[in-house]
């Protein structure tokens, strides 16, 4: 009990450390942004970095859940896409707008279900089953489109993701209301608590009488209704559901979940890490384009955020004995 109860300090103390560091790095790169170009702190710029953060941070909520429990979802990008084709489609056909955002959570419902069945009940690993169901997705996004956006949409349809509350768009809104929801569970829930006992072990979360599959399962059935709800205010933001809509997102999300300090290999992570994982992505996405450096730095900046993230998440589990 001693020995767990050591580990579990450390682990805090480690997360600690992890959210210090980015805001460090963020402190330096807004000074930075700043001093080259003043437009950073204009309004509509901050807005715009927020609204980005927002999307990545909404799908990252869920996301941090199933990292936690050591699992990977690498389809969130494409159901992002595909759910708010049909949402979009529906809200054409004239249907009411809570039948349009249901269609879209609906398709989230049933991927992230299937994503979990094969997982847990088929033992398939994620890496396989979700890269499988990206790919799924995309040929769904192809027939169905034909490589065409949908559009126009009704006013109410783009009210949803155009609209705002106070000067704030909704997207921000609805992100920091499902952040606290998500905060709130996992500290201070029994289903939270099974989600970190599943990622620190689930040979013994079983034998506690926890029902590992079923958490399994769910977790993944939230974070494809994550991208779902992503994906439809998306289309409302753009008035329109383009195929391309997150792509990259995958990676891009999971980047800032584990950056936020979330372990690849489960037991370790928070909402408010993911959150600020969130914001270090798209700060040096905007930083970036306010130094007119070519977008197409961008993926590598990423692909090397990657590598270090996992690196260093590796180093500070041997150093602190988590493994």
């Amino acid at each position: 009990m001693k020995q767990r109860g050591k580990k579990g300090r450390l682990r805090m103390a480690v997360e600690r450390f992890d959210q210090l560091g980015i805001v460090l790095v963020l402190a330096v790169l807004v000074l930075v942004a700043s001093i080259s170009n003043s437009t950073f702190y204009s309004a509509d710029n901050l807005i715009n970095v927020l609204r980005s953060t927002s999307f990545i941070f909404l799908i990252g909520i869920a996301v941090t859940y199933v990292l936690i429990t050591g699992g990977l979802d690498l389809s969130v990008g494409r159901v992002m896409a595909m759910a708010g084709i049909l949402s979009a489609m529906a809200a054409q056909r004239g249907m009411p707008l809570l039948l349009c955002v249901g269609a879209g959570l609906l398709f989230g419902f049933v991927v992230g279900l299937v994503n979990g069945f094969l997982i847990v009940k088929q033992n398939i690993p994620a890496l396989i089953v979700t890269l499988g169901m990206m790919y799924i997705c995309d040929g769904l996004v192809l027939i169905v489109t034909m490589g065409s956006p949908v559009y126009p949409l009704p006013d109410s349809f783009k009210a949803l993701g155009q609209g705002t509350v106070w000067g704030i768009p909704n997207v921000i809104w609805i992100a920091l209301a499902l952040a606290l929801l998500g905060a709130f569970v996992l500290k201070y829930t029994r289903y939270g608590r099974e989600v970190y006992s599943i990622g620190g072990n689930r040979e013994t979360a079983r034998l506690a009488g926890i029902h590992v599959g079923r958490v399994q399962i769910s977790v993944y059935v939230l974070s494809a209704m994550a991208a779902a709800m992503a994906g439809i205010l998306m289309a409302g933001r753009l008035n329109s559901a383009q195929p391309s809509s997150g792509n990259g997102y995958e990676l891009t999300v999971v980047a800032a979940v584990i950056i936020g300090g979330t372990s690849m290999f489960g037991g370790a992570g928070s909402i408010l890490g993911t959150l600020f994982g969130s914001l270090l992505m798209m700060v040096i996405e905007n930083v970036l384009l306010l130094l007119k450096i070519s977008a197409y730095w961008q993926k590598l900046v990423v692909g090397i955020i990657i590598i270090f993230a996992v690196g260093l998440d590796q180093l500070r589990r041997k150093r602190y004995g988590l493994g």
